[in-house]
Parts: structure tokens; sequence; C-alpha cells
């Protein structure tokens, strides 16, 4: 008698939560968990744990957490706990050979800024365009546009420079660079 009532009552929360708050939600914890895999290694590692978290059913547990618990939550009060604290900046201080610097993502660019003078730079992306921007006080002056994944087209003084990304390109790239503006980089 008793398997049965919890039984009813599981049944029944699971109808409540997903039929009465006509709500599909964001999703957001499960796809935390997709954006730290796609993170984690090359595209082969990250396939093995794809399947590793559907096995050992990380990715179940996420999603049933997010349609039971985060996505209810997110249409009562109008905002998923997890989505509000990923809207926020992440934040990290990078140490280099010209000096310290602390760079907030936003995922929408990057807020860099020198912690020993202070300076600040804002760089914006616009996918629609898919180029880079840097932010100065005329407007957004573009320095970077993705041709497609392996190339981009480089602003230099002249004409702009299509640079392949890899090891050899990038090395070709600044050995025709005016010293000068590799020393600002």
């Amino acid at each position: 008698m008793k398997k049965v009532y919890i039984t009813a009552s599981l049944a029944a929360l699971i109808f409540a939560s997903t039929t009465l708050t006509s709500c599909i939600g964001s999703f957001q914890l499960t796809k935390n968990v997709l954006s730290w895999n796609n993170q984690v290694s090359n595209k082969f590692v990250n396939e093995v744990v794809f399947f590793a978290f559907w096995i050992l059913p990380v990715y179940e547990v996420t999603a049933i957490a997010d349609v039971l618990i985060l996505n209810s939550i997110e249409f009562w009060s109008g905002n998923n706990p997890l989505a509000s604290a990923g809207s926020g900046k992440s934040v990290r201080i990078i140490d280099t050979e010209h000096g310290r610097y602390e760079i907030a993502c936003d995922g929408k660019g990057y807020d860099i800024r020198n912690l020993l003078t202070g300076d600040n730079v804002r760089l914006d992306f616009d996918v629609a365009e898919q180029t880079w921007s840097v932010r100065t006080p005329e407007g957004n002056v573009p320095f970077m546009t993705m041709i497609d994944p392996s190339h981009v087209r480089i602003l230099t003084p002249g004409a702009p420079t299509d640079v392949e990304l890899t090891a050899d390109g990038v090395a070709q790239f600044r050995s025709s660079v005016p010293g000068a503006l590799m020393a600002a980089r």
C-alpha cells in the first residue's frame, strides 16, 4: 500500500510540474554540463565524456532536475537560479610578461583591465558579422573578422590581411607585422 501511495504521489508531482506550468524552460543545468563537456579537451575526448555521461546518467539527472525543479522555479519566479547565476561575468586573473590583467567575459565580449595601470579595453563580438571589435569613445572599431573556421581577416595598416589559424599561419603573420604593432600586444 505504501509503495502504491509513493508511486501515485510521484506520478502526480511529475504530471503537475510538467503540465500545469506550461513552460519549456531554459534547461540551464543541462546546458552548463554540456558546455563544460565542450571545454574538456579535443573532440574525441569530448565524445567519450558525452557517452560516459549518458551511461552514468549524468545528463538524465540534470534533465530531470531541470524539468521537475529548475524550470518550474523559472516559470513561477521569472528566472532560473542557474541561468541568472550564469548570466553574470566570469572573471579570471592572467599574469603575463607584460603585466597582470583581469579578464571578464559576459558572453558577448571581454573587458580587459590592466591591474597595474587600471587601463581598460572592451572587446565585442558581433555574431551576425562574425567580427571582433574594440570599443573606443568614437564607437566600435572592427579589427578581426572570422572568414571560416580556419581563417580570419585582420585589419592591418594598408590593407586587411587574411591569416590561417595554424601555428605557421600565425607565425607568418607576426613576422609580417611591423614591430611597433606587435609590441602593443
